[in-house]
């Protein structure tokens, strides 16, 4: 049975909102194989699978199983991610951050909820741009680097 041509109402959503339009019924092909939040994967469909060739839409459901594999932090492989991220010096991951002020030093500090990781310094501005990470947290596709501190008794 050949997939249902779009309605004009459809093909102009498409083409007015580009990126912003999500095929609900492709989450739940995704998310059989995937523990990640729903909310994460409509944000990549939307942004790989924003169309009605079916071609297009095939190739975009690669995509973000490709980003899923590669970047999503699973729990229990933290260990290997933060691995991967010594070895290779930096790496994108997919996770769910949330930041608070270390008071006593004056700086805000990020945790990783599925990585385990706490405590690790952010840019300066971070905060101000993404405020919702000083409330609850957000999640994120964001760059993680590894860098050992002057200080032997800091942790990297």
């Amino acid at each position: 049975m050949a997939p249902e041509a779009p309605s004009p109402l459809d093909q102009k959503i498409l083409e007015h909102f580009p990126g912003l339009v999500v095929r609900k019924d492709l989450t739940t092909e995704l998310k059989q194989n995937a523990v990640v939040p729903t909310y994460v994967l409509k944000y990549l469909l939307g942004q790989h699978c924003a169309t009605d060739d079916p071609a297009l839409i095939s190739e975009g459901l690669e995509s973000v199983r490709r980003i899923l594999a590669k970047h999503y932090v699973h729990r229990n492989q933290a260990e290997l991610v933060k691995s991967t991220i010594k070895e290779r010096g930096s790496h994108k991951v997919i996770d769910k951050l949330s930041v608070v002020l270390n008071e006593k030093r004056g700086f805000y500090e990020v945790e990783f909820t599925n990585l385990g990781l706490k405590k690790v310094p952010i840019q300066v501005d971070f905060d101000k741009r993404y405020p919702k990470l000083l409330v609850g947290g957000i999640w994120a596709f964001t760059d993680v680097e590894y860098e050992l501190p002057a200080d032997p008794k800091a942790s990297p």
